[in-house]
């Protein structure tokens, strides 16, 4: 890690921007260097931008999960549908940890600001419920401390580091 370690790689604008009306894609790999990938149906970012934590529909993401257990890498990218606008996060310390009391709030707010993004696009708002539904029971926590974070918007400055 070069960056300073008393900075979080998060500035406020972008822990605000992956804790909206996103979509949140989260990939890891294994051993042998094979890559694993799952939608998120939420994101949390603690109060000191020092750590994100992203939800996942646990039945359907199993290998994921199986992955991030084992090699603790994870990779997040925040897309918002309307602009393309993305970011990347990074981390190496991810592990899966325990939903918390006010998480399933956090969840519920942003499939709405999902549904603000996508109906507008054309997408239905059953559509969207169905792709980022995730049963309460079903949902698992993967916390990680952020590394670096980089831009992915489509254009030239994709792949820019992220100054927070």
């Amino acid at each position: 890690m070069d960056r300073d370690a008393a900075r979080p790689v998060l500035d406020a604008e972008h822990a605000a921007f992956v804790q909206g009306g996103v979509t949140v894609s989260v990939a890891s790999r294994d051993a042998a260097l094979h890559s694993s990938v799952s939608r998120a149906v939420g994101c949390r970012v603690s109060p000191d931008r020092r750590q994100v934590t992203v939800f996942l529909a646990g039945m359907g993401a199993q290998r994921l999960l199986r992955d991030i257990a084992t090699t603790r890498t994870i990779a997040v990218c925040f897309s918002q549908p309307s602009t393309h606008r993305t970011i990347q996060v990074k981390g190496s310390d991810a592990e899966i940890t325990r939903v918390e009391p006010g998480d399933l709030e956090i969840i519920g707010r942003q499939l709405v600001g999902k549904l603000g993004e996508l109906v507008p696009l054309g997408y239905s708002e059953e559509l969207v419920r169905s792709v980022f539904h995730a049963d309460p029971a079903d949902v698992v926590a993967v916390t990680f401390t952020p590394d670096a974070a980089f831009a992915q918007t489509p254009g030239p400055n994709a792949g820019r580091r992220l100054a927070a």
